[in-house]
């Protein structure tokens, strides 16, 4: 089926009414894939802003109030705890592909979760240490991407408990890949806020 006809389509007329009801894909992977659009134009646009706010006060010679944080340990560890929780989805998916129910999903909700109290720990860590929001611009960015990213991640819970209590294989698929999702995007934060 041609991508005109496809676009055309009427999902909500009879599937005997519609070209080609086969490929039409579920709803949920319609709703991540929008959902996916929004949240790279999102956080693509926080990324150029903290790009453009530390390269003005570089250009201007005010860069004395842009003072980067330091990376300790922590960011590592909670960074391999999502890597690990990515693993596990993946591990679900698969699973679930093969019509086989897996503890794998339950276990990357698990840490899912140890990664949000990671990150709890980080944020008091950098509190602790005097880097608080309102320091200075770097500080804020930092705050700021980490929290959304940190409300993305509640969402996938939700989505992940739903998933668990439905039992239901093809949503495992979709909670995998918004989980992969999330991995990419912190990747390019942690990538950003250590490289600048």
């Amino acid at each position: 089926m041609n991508l005109i006809a496809r676009l055309s389509e009427r999902s909500w007329e009879p599937a005997s009414d519609r070209l080609d009801p086969s490929h039409r894909p579920s709803a949920g992977a319609v709703g991540l894939t929008l959902y996916a659009v929004v949240m790279a134009v999102m956080f693509s646009l926080l990324v150029a802003a903290y790009v453009m706010r530390m390269g003005l006060h570089a250009a201007m010679g005010h860069a004395d109030d842009w003072a980067a944080m330091p990376d300790p340990p922590l960011l590592w560890i909670n960074s391999a705890v999502l890597v690990m929780s990515s693993i596990a989805w993946e591990m679900a998916r698969r699973a679930a592909i093969r019509g086989r129910a897996s503890m794998a999903s339950l276990a990357g909700g698990v840490l899912g979760l140890c990664f949000l109290g990671g990150q709890w720990m980080l944020w008091r860590h950098y509190q602790a240490a005097g880097y608080y929001l309102a320091t200075n611009p770097a500080n804020a960015f930092f705050y700021l991407l980490t929290a959304l990213h940190g409300l993305h991640i509640i969402g996938g819970l939700g989505a992940a408990g739903w998933v668990l209590a439905s039992r239901n294989p093809g949503q495992v698929r979709l909670c995998a890949l918004y989980w992969h999702l999330l991995l990419l995007i912190w990747i390019l934060i942690a990538v950003l806020l250590l490289l600048t």
